[in-house]
């Protein structure tokens, strides 16, 4: 994939992945015993996990390996010890009942480790499972805000976590499963060697039409996985809308419930068709085959039975070989098919596995300079030298967010921000934080290029509030604190917080105070409207005691004279300091230090509230337009 020409290249299949799940639109049977050679990084994930549990798994499949040809060796004795004490008057019960006690020690056991193996691959599949999303989450952490604005990447993501979480413990459980079939496969297969040698081949050659049918639908619902996975992550949105507080008020004023509702079932129905499909003929070409082994069976049953009947076998001898035969048979054909099952499971970890090779682009330098802070003033100068922007996926010759932008800012200036929406304005405080680089020109912090700092300590020294803020259903106490989140824990601070904002006066009201539970997800929630949600968010802002504030339109449901207290106070607490403020409210812009008017992607006018109005240019025409409303 090229670059859009701007630097930045949107999210990408991980090197080596894309070929892969574009390329194999053939099934092929020797992809099948490939998936083996994945094995290692799925057992290291399970082992790493739990090792006391995953050796528990593999000693208890070896000793189940053993206990079917056990079984049936012990049944031959039970039998054949029945006839003879029912035939001759010279022996005894005692051969009956030592088989038959050996038989009830053996069931038991099977039963017992078949119990413990329950225990340990439901524990060990919760550790799994909590441990393959946490991965995702800590991948997820590390990646660049593009990753998220990118839908291929989300379905990738959405793979990831639905499908993995369980499908690396469901190949350890089939590999153990392998490993305790193949014992009691050569196990049978050793007690009809005294019989005939063909009766084992033919009982290991039925099961493979079967096998190789099993793994090309399995292959078929990997790919049919990939190709829905737009339409599924449409009907989880779609679930969303209608059962989350955040939409439900809408959805109902403007009777959007059955064209949501119809469209969930619509993309359902198109699903289902599609799965009937393929679940249909898998399961009948199952039967078909299954139903082949039985006919095969059946003939190795006659053949032994005349064997019995000529009197070369005992009739112990005939159920156990016959016995013998099904587990050969059964044995095999779930060799064969853990071998699939461990195939298609991996198709789906793949998935997992080329998710956590996604790689962030915006990083900390390997020798990262220290932000140094002027001494003289508690800001830190900004400065924009010939910035261009495109975001990912978009023309640079006719959709660039920014284009050739220089200004600076000094310490403890404040800077309001003026423009239409999709101005750029938003864009500038991205790439302040480094949300996105630039595709050209320099943003320096103290003096020096952003990219020379940490991302994490220089994230610290910009506290940021935007307009689409999030409302954390949370105590209001940790609502603020994620602001400063090593001090999530000091109500003090966090109250003082909350005292600049004017979100104290809403708090203080609440049943539980700064213990109570906001929103209505959770038991004793307390909804906030919004303004009073915004004044929280707010808070967030003055919780990090940054040298470098912004607020990006973070008032926009306040009211105008609300709004315009807030920024009255928000200049008086930040006296000092750098402070950016965007507002479409020119009330409340006449309060900065400048002005900056942005204007696609281009820096028009720079100046005081006077200066531009002086200038009788674009400020002053859409300063004149909003105060004529007023009029």
């Amino acid at each position: 994939m090229s670059s859009n020409g701007n630097g930045q290249r949107p999210p990408q299949t991980p090197k080596g992945k894309q070929t892969k799940e574009q390329n194999d639109e053939t099934f092929q049977l020797s992809r099948v015993f490939l998936a083996f050679t994945q094995l290692p990084r799925v057992i290291r994930l399970v082992w790493s996990t739990s090792p006391l549990l995953t050796i528990t798994m593999a000693l208890i499949s070896f000793a189940s390996g053993f206990l079917p040809v056990l079984s049936v060796w012990i049944t031959r004795g039970v039998v054949d010890s029945v006839i003879t004490a029912a035939f001759s008057r010279t022996h005894t019960l005692g051969m009956v009942w030592f088989f038959v006690g050996a038989q009830l020690v053996v069931g038991l056991g099977q039963n017992l480790l078949s119990t413990l193996s329950n225990i340990a691959q439901q524990l060990l599949q919760e550790r799994v499972s909590n441990r393959v999303q946490a991965m995702i989450l800590e991948k997820a952490n590390t990646l660049d805000l593009a990753f998220f604005e990118d839908a291929e990447f989300y379905d990738k993501l959405r793979n990831a976590s639905d499908e993995s979480s369980y499908k690396p413990m469901s190949i350890i459980s089939q590999l153990f499963d392998f490993a305790k079939t193949l014992v009691t496969l050569f196990s049978m297969l050793f007690l009809l060697l005294n019989l005939t040698w063909w009766l084992g081949v033919i009982a290991l050659l039925m099961p493979i039409p079967s096998f190789i049918s099993s793994t090309r639908y399995g292959w078929r619902g990997y790919k049919k996985m990939r190709r829905q996975s737009p339409e599924r992550r449409r009907m989880m949105y779609l679930n969303r809308l209608m059962t989350t507080d955040t939409y439900n008020k809408e959805i109902k004023l403007f009777s959007l419930g059955h064209f949501f509702i119809n469209q969930f079932k619509d993309l359902a129905e198109a699903l289902y068709q599609e799965d009937k499909r393929i679940i249909v003929r898998r399961y009948l070409a199952s039967f078909a085959w299954s139903s082949l082994s039985a006919v095969a069976n059946s003939a190795i049953y006659i053949y032994v039975a005349l064997r019995a009947v000529i009197g070369a076998i005992s009739i112990g001898s005939l159920t156990m070989y016959t016995q013998a035969i099904i587990q050969v048979g059964s044995s095999f054909q779930g060799i064969l098919g853990n071998l699939s099952g461990i195939y298609e499971n991996n198709l789906f970890v793949d998935t997992l596995y080329q998710f956590l090779e996604y790689q962030p682009r915006i990083v900390s330098p390997a020798q990262p300079n220290a932000l140094q802070r002027d001494s003289n003033s508690p800001g830190l100068a900004v400065e924009f030298r010939n910035v261009s922007f495109t975001y990912p996926g978009k023309d640079p010759e006719t959709e660039a967010a920014l284009k050739n932008v220089s200004f600076a800012i000094k310490a403890g200036e404040a800077i309001a921000l003026v423009g239409r929406n999709g101005a750029g304005k938003t864009t500038l405080v991205k790439l302040l934080t480094r949300l996105y680089d630039p595709d050209a020109g320099q943003i320096l912090i103290g003096g020096r290029d952003i990219r020379e700092y940490d991302i994490e300590e220089l994230r610290s020294v910009v506290g940021v509030i935007f307009q689409d803020y999030v409302t954390y259903y949370m105590s209001a106490r940790e609502n603020i604190g994620v602001g400063q989140i090593d001090e999530i824990e000091n109500l003090e601070l966090v109250e003082r917080a909350a005292g600049k904002s004017g979100a104290n006066a809403v708090i203080t009201k609440l049943h539980d105070g700064y213990a109570t539970m906001l929103g209505r997800w959770f038991k004793d929630g307390t909804q906030l409207s919004g303004g009073e949600w915004q004044k929280v968010a707010l808070a967030r802002a003055f919780m990090r005691n940054a040298p470098i504030l912004v607020l990006d339109e973070p008032t926009s449901s306040l009211d105008a004279q609300a709004e315009y207290e807030i920024f009255t106070q928000f200049r008086l607490l930040t006296e000092g300091k750098t402070a950016i403020f965007i507002s479409h409210r020119f009330s409340t812009v006449r309060l900065a230090d400048r002005i900056f008017v942005i204007e696609e992607g281009v820096l028009k006018e720079s100046g005081s509230h006077t200066e531009l109005l002086a200038l009788d240019g674009r400020y002053a025409e859409l300063f004149n337009l909003q105060a004529e409303a007023y009029r």
